[in-house]
């Protein structure tokens, strides 16, 4: 039995970077309507899509309501082209899609008994935005009982979008969502990192200040800057000095050139464009092209039928080289507020 009296950092569990070795990534099937108006048929190609090719190199988990759902799902992904032997199902019912945040956080540790754990942080729909999300923040504990791994409950909001890893002890994330009032009033700055090095198993922690226009997670990462090695980061930035993120993503840029890892060394930058703005609506999306997802092999890349696409899949080709890039058009998809990272959380090998 695992000592529920240490933290999963006192026993030696940490959260690998996404470029690890994944035994299979988590989804919680899109079937929400409110999440896409008048678009949640629109939205199922480029998902279907993102399914196909993961599902090439890793083993595919999806949360679903009920057998109906499950049934539907198959068969959309039957025609679609999926092969269904590398997709597995689980009856856990979800308020809305997005596992990112809601999903199971997996930390390892290879010389432990259990060498897999799950971590339940709460989950309140970025703030209490979008009620009810109590199936929702029931999902790592199902996931965990599914698999029999045990669990571990901070007992404050924390999502999976928020936060990203370079695999060797530095977190990197916002004050914009984790110290919005929303989230965990109650606590500072200081004290949120101490929830970040005991339930992430992380030693050092760097903010960033803002994220970009329209995104309602209240400024997600995974929408700006990603980790792509141990020393090298992929930031967007807007070159437009009229647009409504030049001065936000200026910001960023001069932040991760003034940041330092642990041991001292500066952060290399890659520099990602960003799409032409996305409007649906007369609402602005938030559409970035780091809100990709790091598989087996591959990079599943957002696209938007833009211009800058065909550049911001070049440098993300000379990033992760070892990997094939895809580039699935995700301009339905965004008027969820989200794309491929958002909908997805990887569980380690």
């Amino acid at each position: 039995m695992i000592d529920q009296g240490r933290t999963p950092q006192q026993l030696g569990y940490r959260f690998p970077a996404e470029w690890a070795p994944h035994r299979a990534m988590w989804l919680s099937w899109i079937h929400k309507e409110a999440s896409w108006p008048g678009k949640l048929q629109d939205a199922y190609p480029a998902y279907l899509a993102f399914i196909k090719a993961v599902s090439a190199t890793e083993r595919v988990c999806i949360n679903v309501a009920d057998g109906a759902l499950r049934q539907s799902a198959e068969q959309m992904l039957r025609e679609a082209g999926a092969d269904l032997s590398r997709i597995d199902f689980y009856n856990h019912p979800t308020n809305d899609a997005w596992c990112r945040d809601h999903g199971p956080a997996f930390l390892i540790n290879e010389q432990a008994a259990d060498r897999k754990v799950i971590v339940d942080w709460g989950y309140n729909a970025w703030g209490g935005k979008y009620p009810p999300f109590d199936l929702d923040d029931d999902i790592p504990t199902r996931v965990a009982e599914a698999l029999q791994v045990p669990v571990f409950y901070p007992g404050i909001v924390m999502e999976g979008g928020s936060v990203e890893f370079n695999g060797a002890g530095t977190v990197l994330t916002t004050r914009a969502c984790l110290l919005n009032e929303n989230r965990n009033p109650h606590l500072t700055q200081a004290e949120i990192e101490e929830y970040l090095r005991a339930y992430y198993g992380q030693e050092h922690i760097l903010w960033l200040d803002d994220g970009i226009v329209g995104d309602d997670t209240d400024g997600h990462i995974d929408d700006l800057t990603r980790f792509v090695n141990e020393d090298t980061v992929v930031t967007v930035v807007e070159d437009d000095p009229t647009d409504d993120n030049y001065h936000i993503l200026q910001d960023n840029l001069k932040a991760l050139q003034r940041m330092r890892l642990a041991d001292g060394r500066k952060l290399n930058i890659e520099v990602l464009p960003m799409p032409r703005p996305v409007v649906h609506e007369d609402q602005r999306l938030p559409a970035s092209y780091a809100n990709y997802y790091i598989g087996n092999g591959i990079v599943v890349v957002p696209t938007f039928q833009d211009p800058a696409d065909d550049k911001a899949l070049r440098i993300l080709e000379g990033c992760y080289k070892d990997r094939k890039i895809i580039g699935i058009d995700s301009r339905d998809l965004i008027w969820g507020l989200g794309s491929f990272h958002c909908l997805s959380q990887q569980e380690p090998a």
